[in-house]
């Protein structure tokens, strides 16, 4: 490999930015409400992660040269923000969801590329109040307090396996559809809890592990098992949804994405109902400021993003 090839230092710097955007994808992943199609959508990759995933038999290493920094990443997001993030958006809930509020509305431009591509028609609005809808109420069948829910702790039996794996059948398949968000499909099962909790223990594990500690590396290792059957199901579910998205982006990609302006708009919502109206207090003109601020550096976040899809 010549380290002077422009062509390498190109593929090297849009491997790591697809890093950087995995990350991006994998804290979504985590956050109730959030949804990683979406902010796969929001930072260019959406098409390209379908097309890698619905061409890896016929282009295996081209796919998973443009998959690992991206899975690296989200997997990273992940391990890092299941209690950091959380613990951020509990904290600092104003400025956190105004900056996720900010990356969502980020899409705008994109979107209008998209649907740019066809004469405009009115009918085609249903097709945002439907997804609007879908998401909408999606998102209002989640319980209270999922994340203090932990239905499994290890697996104990055969049932636990497919509870497990139709979890992440469920979860992974709706959530490739842009706008759904796993987290809420996970809670709609009840075991939002659980995955979470499993995920948290690998770090827990590596402590004790560490530390010499085998009981407790023992314990960890048990609740984190329970990710094993999960990660099958959502391959299956990945994959199988993968085709029709793939087939729908193909055909119908400007109408899909009249669909996508509902969601957007639902994830909004469902933002500012969920992470702003509970912590705000009263008119507070700091308040406003920090909410509209955080959302314009989330909004020059995903512009920036996507600047290497143009």
């Amino acid at each position: 490999m010549n380290l002077n090839d422009p062509l390498t230092h190109t593929t090297e710097a849009l491997s790591l930015i697809n890093f950087v955007k995995g990350i991006i994808i994998g804290l979504a992943l985590v956050i109730p409400g959030l949804s990683g199609s979406i902010f796969a959508v929001v930072v260019g990759l959406y098409d390209k992660l379908l097309d890698a995933v619905n061409h890896f038999r016929q282009q295996p290493r081209a796919s998973i040269r443009f998959l690992w920094p991206v899975a690296l990443g989200a997997v990273i997001g992940i391990l890092v923000s299941t209690k950091a993030v959380l613990a951020l958006t509990t904290s600092f809930p104003i400025p956190s969801y105004g900056f996720f509020i900010g990356l969502v509305l980020g899409i705008g431009p994109f979107i209008i590329r998209k649907i740019q591509t066809i004469p405009f028609r009115w009918g085609y609005l249903l097709l945002s109040l439907i997804g609007f809808a879908a998401i909408y109420g999606l998102a209002k069948l989640g319980g209270t307090e999922p994340e203090n829910m932990i239905a499994l702790h290890a697996l104990n039996s055969g049932g636990d396996w497919l509870t497990m794996g139709f979890a992440g059948v469920f979860s992974v398949s709706l959530m490739a559809i842009p706008g759904i968000s796993g987290s809420v499909m996970l809670m709609v099962l009840d075991q939002y809890g659980t995955v979470y909790n499993a995920v948290s223990q690998l770090g827990t594990g590596v402590r004790a592990l560490l530390q010499g500690d085998m009981t407790a590396f023992g314990h960890a290792m048990a609740a984190a098992a329970l990710l094993v059957p999960f990660m099958l199901g959502a391959i299956i579910g990945l994959i199988a949804v993968a085709k029709l998205m793939g087939y729908l982006l193909k055909h119908y990609e400007a109408l899909v994405y009249y669909a996508v302006i509902g969601i957007v708009l639902a994830a909004v919502v469902i933002l500012i109902q969920t992470g702003l109206v509970p912590y705000w207090h009263g008119s507070n003109l700091v308040t406003s400021f920090v909410v509209i601020a955080s959302a314009v550096i989330g909004i020059l976040a995903t512009i920036f993003l996507d600047r290497p899809e143009n």
